[in-house]
């Protein structure tokens, strides 16, 4: 038991759309940081991934301190469930544990959009942010680069 008060208490938190913090990537995604880690005591990490037409996304990776999930809200977004590749529609769902590899991509003609759930809710927002600061510099970074980022972020690819 996590609450151990007699009564409740009024402590909910209402996020408005124009509130919540977002960053953009090169291609163009849009991520919003609609109840990071740092809002929910770290309990859970709820993101909203807006993909241009034929954006691209993440390749086979892993995490080993937290588990991911996506909800494809619109378009189509391909996931990756460890074994294949497959089309994720709107009301699909996909739940990767710790170790779980997996990856996404919109390689559609059309904008998707998706949730993305972290739990524990690690800080995905530097990663999201170091991402975009990476391709807002048009810098290209090296393999041994790329390694530190992902080691800061326990982004293991495979």
């Amino acid at each position: 038991m996590s609450y151990t008060g007699e009564g409740g208490e009024v402590s909910a938190l209402h996020v408005g759309t124009d509130a919540s913090m977002r960053v953009v990537m090169r291609s163009g995604t849009v991520g919003r940081f609609i109840a990071p880690g740092s809002m929910t005591d770290g309990r859970f990490g709820l993101f909203r991934w807006e993909m241009p037409a034929r954006s691209g996304g993440a390749g086979p990776h892993f995490h080993r301190t937290f588990s991911e999930s996506f909800y494809v809200l619109s378009g189509s977004v391909v996931l990756y469930d460890g074994r294949s590749w497959s089309e994720g529609r709107p009301g699909d769902f996909l739940y990767i544990p710790n170790g779980g590899i997996h990856g996404f991509r919109n390689e559609s003609d059309e904008a998707a959009a998706m949730l993305i759930l972290f739990a524990p809710g690690a800080p995905r927002e530097r990663y999201f942010e170091e991402l975009a600061e990476i391709g807002a510099s048009g810098r290209e970074l090296s393999q041994e680069e790329w390694a530190e980022v992902y080691a800061r972020h326990d982004q293991t690819m495979v």
